[in-house]
């Protein structure tokens, strides 16, 4: 398997595990690879869930501009269900686990197609 493949694998992991949810595998797929080369990076590939600054970066760059929803209060609040989903406890949220959560909670799969 190749190091992608093994990432897909612990994020599928962590969504069965850690967030109590069947992963739709074609689709946290494309969201892996759509992460582009920051799974590879330690820091780039997880979210720290209590740094705002990393939370707006979620919000903008992805939401936003990735999935082309308008700001608002309930971006915020997607994103704190999200953490909570995930554990807010739990130090190592993967952007990629996340990503897939907010394209799913906002219905937008097809961005990914």
């Amino acid at each position: 398997m190749s190091k992608r493949d093994d990432l897909i694998a612990k994020y599928a992991t962590d969504l069965k595990e850690k967030c109590k949810i069947t992963p739709d595998m074609d689709f946290l797929t494309k969201v892996t690879i759509g992460c582009g080369p920051s799974i590879y990076n330690k820091d780039a590939s997880t979210v720290a869930g209590s740094d705002q600054t990393e939370l707006d970066t979620v919000k903008n760059n992805f939401l936003i501009k990735k999935l082309g929803l308008a700001d608002g209060p309930e971006l915020d609040k997607a994103i704190s269900e999200v953490i909570a989903t995930y554990g807010k406890s739990n130090p190592n949220k993967h952007r990629a686990v996340i990503y897939y959560m907010l394209a799913k909670h906002f219905k937008k799969e097809s961005i990914y197609s």
